[in-house]
């Protein structure tokens, strides 16, 4: 994924999470207002009560005081006469409530949060009444809030732990990276070391047919240059038989490997194997998979490339007769840094996932394995 596209999809989930904050906002907001008039209501109620009862004089005040019970359920009430004195309190602390500081800090508190309900008895005399809201009010007023905070907090702790994780792997890749160099490098210079090691043994000059094989392994570390130096950028395509490539890959790898390595390529009644591909980056994927099946055998067993198409798709399945993958790791082989071995599986198949998908647009899996048996990749390519 390129650096634009992932910041791209880092605004798009801001401006996500920004309007899932604006839409809580809003409606804990409507809740609260609506919560807020129900309860002025109720304390509205036990006013009308406390009047009626301060107006009643053989009238049944039963009724009147259920009414005022229940309304004032849950929301804390204090009355006053005209000179600030407490007459009268509702659902305060019973333990602090004998306490006068206690009362004026609540009574204090109440004027700045609501307006008084007025109640007019005996010719113009007033009392007020004062009230907090409730417990659940205050708590829905602050929890939008508190979940934006808790929110943004997780937010910051995952993206601080994204961060880390993905530093960590790119620091796997740099390591895995450098291995699978040294990996690329390490069988053209190990077959000049032997070449060397030969002349110093000849009596006469090399022959042409050695000299040759020198130029190859030269060729290969001039491959193998290459092939990084086109890691990151967009690779040149060209149409080309892919059996001939296969056939290539196999006869330089083959002189290079084990006598006990046996290889075989199947490619019977073929018609069209032409397909679009990067010759080096696509011979890279070759090798890769070549080298791993001969760590999997231990230098014994056969590698048998097996070509088979359909109307627009070529089929390479490249079976070993290695230890096998448990099924439970098949899918971690391509995951940068997975390993099972010393080297080899640290990139190589990584890289190998990127050059087929990516670049050339194919597929690449682990068709089957058992442990004990052996090994199938698959790469598919589409014809051109």
């Amino acid at each position: 994924m390129s650096f634009q596209l992932k910041l791209i999809w880092k605004i798009v989930l801001l401006i996500f999470a920004v309007n899932i904050a604006i839409m809580s906002l809003l409606y804990t907001n409507q809740l609260v207002k609506k919560l807020a008039r129900e309860e002025q209501n109720r304390v509205n109620q036990w006013t009308a009560a406390m009047q009626r009862l301060v107006e009643s004089d053989d009238e049944d005040v039963t009724f009147l005081m259920e009414v005022r019970r229940t309304s004032s359920n849950n929301i804390p009430i204090i009355l006053t006469d005209e000179q600030g004195t407490i007459l009268n309190y509702q659902n305060l602390d019973t333990v602090r409530a004998n306490d006068p500081k206690y009362l004026q800090e609540q009574l204090q508190e109440m004027k700045k949060e609501n307006e008084p309900i007025v109640i007019e008895y005996l010719e113009g005399r007033k009392n007020y009444v004062y009230y907090h809201n409730s417990t659940l009010l205050t708590q829905l007023k602050y929890y939008p809030y508190y979940q934006i905070g808790i929110i943004s907090l997780f937010l910051l702790v995952s993206y601080l732990a994204f961060s880390a994780s993905r530093r960590s792997e790119q620091n796997r890749v740099w390591v895995g990276l450098a291995k699978e160099t040294a990996h690329q490098l390490g069988t053209p210079i190990s077959s000049l070391i032997a070449w060397i090691d030969l002349f110093k043994d000849l009596d006469g000059p090399p022959t042409e047919e050695m000299l040759r094989e020198m130029e190859k392994d030269i060729e290969r570390l001039r491959l193998v240059s290459e092939r990084f130096s086109k890691i990151g950028s967009t690779p040149v395509l060209e149409d080309r038989d892919i059996k001939a490539m296969i056939d290539q890959s196999v006869a330089y790898m083959s002189t290079r490997a084990s006598s006990k390595v046996k290889f075989e390529v199947h490619a019977e009644e073929l018609h069209n194997c032409f397909a679009r591909v990067n010759v080096q980056l696509f011979d890279w994927v070759l090798e890769n998979i070549t080298k791993n099946a001969i760590d999997a055998m231990e230098g014994q067993g056969e590698i048998s490339f097996h070509l088979t198409e359909t109307k627009n798709l070529i089929h390479i399945d490249i079976r070993d007769t290695g230890k096998g993958i448990p099924s439970s790791k098949t899918k971690d082989v391509f995951k940068p840094g997975f390993t099972t071995k010393k080297r080899g599986w640290g990139l190589g198949l990584s890289l190998a996932k990127r050059i087929i998908e990516e670049y050339h647009r194919g597929k690449i899996f682990v068709k089957e394995s058992t442990p004990g048996k052996g090994t199938t990749f698959r790469i598919t390519l589409r014809k051109n």
